[in-house]
């Protein structure tokens, strides 16, 4: 157990040097792109979004120590940076206990989502023939089986160990407008990262207009390092479509758009759905999933 003298050395340390917060992420992804040409396409997808994923990581924990959260031992740190995806450290680091016991509906639905992505991954995939459909298969199988199951088992487990560990991924589907897909409903963690990093910062220089697109635009900057850069192709597509979220977003929340009841109700879902769906291969060019996601899939024996 850490001492409270302890644990105020590491905030006063954390306080002093802001440098240590930043520093792994632009370190952790500089050695994964020198690896370019040491890797296949799809390791260094792989490589590129654990080296992004632990810088921002790390950079939550930096910045939660110096802001003044206090950790109750050395192995809640430990779950935090490795245990676990999302990247709210301030509630999963927190003393207070999370009181709420997850039901034994909420287990059985977490697994049903592991299971079904499973099923389109090596399944599902393989029906599909070694194409582009094949790929997009495998793809929206992967984040079945990643983003909506196992890290939603991983939730439930932190929460019956009293942590507040909230699911990254809230019912999108559900989404009454684009603002409450992207704001509240699709993966929790990045969400955080570009809001609490970017937008919050942009917003008190620049104003919420301005603010909403260059988050987006950082957005699709950041995904364009791991799809458009391993897959050598289709540059300026993901910054494209995170560029029409955020215009579109505007629009949502313009007179015309409160007009035309595009921020709530049956208008509002429909419209979500379509900006989001529409220019999806946009976001995954066909040269990223016949480069990376094919290639992957069959070292994975989910294509032949």
């Amino acid at each position: 157990m850490e001492t409270l003298l302890e644990i105020k050395q590491a905030r006063t340390a954390a306080s002093n040097q802001p440098w240590m917060g930043w520093s792994p992420l632009f370190v952790f992804t500089a050695l994964a792109i020198s690896l370019r040409g040491c890797l296949p396409p799809w390791g260094l997808m792989w490589i590129l979004s654990i080296a992004i994923f632990a810088g921002f990581k790390w950079w939550t924990w930096w910045r939660a120590i110096s802001c003044g959260v206090f950790i109750t031992t050395t192995t809640r740190s430990f779950a935090y940076l490795f245990l676990w995806p999302g990247m709210d450290a301030r509630r999963f680091l927190a003393l207070s206990a999370y009181s709420k016991t997850p039901t034994l509906s909420a287990w059985a639905w977490a697994f049903a989502k592991t299971v079904f992505g499973a099923g389109l991954v090596w399944g599902g995939a393989r029906l599909a023939g070694h194409g582009l459909f094949a790929g997009w298969i495998g793809m929206v199988g992967f984040i079945f089986l990643l983003h909506f199951g196992l890290f939603a088992v991983l939730a439930l487990f932190w929460q019956r160990q009293g942590i507040c560990a909230q699911p990254l991924m809230n019912c999108p589907v559900a989404a009454n407008s684009l603002s409450d897909f992207w704001g509240k409903r699709w993966n929790s963690g990045f969400r955080n990262i570009v809001f609490g990093l970017f937008f919050v910062r942009l917003a008190k220089r620049f104003g919420t207009t301005s603010a909403t697109i260059i988050t987006f635009v950082i957005s699709g900057l950041i995904h364009e390092l791991v799809i458009t850069f391993p897959a050598g192709a289709g540059y300026g597509l993901p910054t494209l479509y995170f560029t029409l979220q955020g215009v579109a977003m505007l629009v949502e929340r313009s007179t015309i758009g409160v007009r035309l009841g595009l921020a709530h109700g049956w208008r509002g879902h429909a419209f979500a759905l379509m900006v989001v769906t529409l220019p999806i291969v946009a976001l995954f060019p066909p040269s990223f999933v016949l480069r990376v996601m094919v290639p992957f899939l069959q070292v994975i024996k989910a294509l032949p």
